[in-house]
């Protein structure tokens, strides 16, 4: 605790809140020289932070509080119907776990997912060197968990190992296969990873239950929320 009290933390100016129409945001960052290990970051995202690239950053809104960080306690998620649907649907998949890198047959399906499911966003139009300082950076504790159809490689979920979890950073994806309904099956399976891997939480970063883009996160049950520097399970 006493580390966390010497950290430096810097804020931006407001700007256009990237999730809510006529809202400008303000982001809190951590001092980008401090070198970041997994303890620290560990410690940092039970206070709600959330890493993005060589950053780390927490919703710092004057007037707003919509950015509520998510946790899933995994000992205790059941899958749902519709759940247990989507994982039985993608049974025939194979799973790798591997460093991050920007091979082409992941860089390009990542390029794929951006021009075709996310023109809108700020990471369009796609970049190798965009998607290498976003998702690749060089961090110890992060993972490409890549997912197959035979010989075809069809979803990327980006996920760190926290001293107590897994962090959900990012999931791209192969748009011909939406039937699959490859973003929540990531999840799904890292949930699963977590419970073999004995952690206790899936962190999906921030729900924004006004935002239909976040809306999705909710669905998760149980979700325990970052409410008044305190988790506490959503009813």
């Amino acid at each position: 605790m006493s580390e966390l009290k010497e950290l430096k933390f810097f804020a931006t100016h407001p700007h256009t809140c990237s999730y809510l129409p006529d809202q400008e945001a303000t982001t809190l960052f951590l001092d980008p020289s401090k070198e970041l290990s997994a303890a620290l970051y560990s410690q940092l995202t039970d206070f709600g932070f959330r890493r993005s690239g060589q950053h780390l950053y927490r919703p710092h809104c004057r007037y707003c509080q919509a950015c509520i960080p998510a946790r899933i306690p995994v000992t205790h998620f059941k899958r749902k119907r519709r759940f247990q649907r989507i994982w039985n649907r993608n049974k025939d998949l194979v799973a790798e776990v591997v460093n991050p890198g920007s091979e082409d047959e992941i860089y390009h399906l990542y390029e794929k997912y951006i021009f075709l499911r996310h023109q809108d966003g700020d990471m369009f139009p796609p970049s190798k060197e965009q998607f290498e300082s976003f998702l690749v950076g060089g961090w110890d504790f992060a993972q490409f968990y890549l997912f197959w159809e035979q010989s075809r490689l069809i979803a990327v979920a980006v996920t760190d190992q926290l001293d107590n979890g897994l962090s959900a950073i990012y999931t791209f994806y192969d748009p011909e296969y939406s039937q699959r309904s490859l973003g929540t099956f990531a999840i799904l399976w890292q949930i699963e990873a977590c419970q073999l891997l004995g952690l206790d939480y899936v962190y999906l970063g921030y729900w924004i239950k006004s935002c239909q883009k976040m809306q999705y996160k909710g669905e998760y049950r149980p979700l325990e929320v970052f409410v008044n520097n305190k988790w506490i399970e959503l009813q």
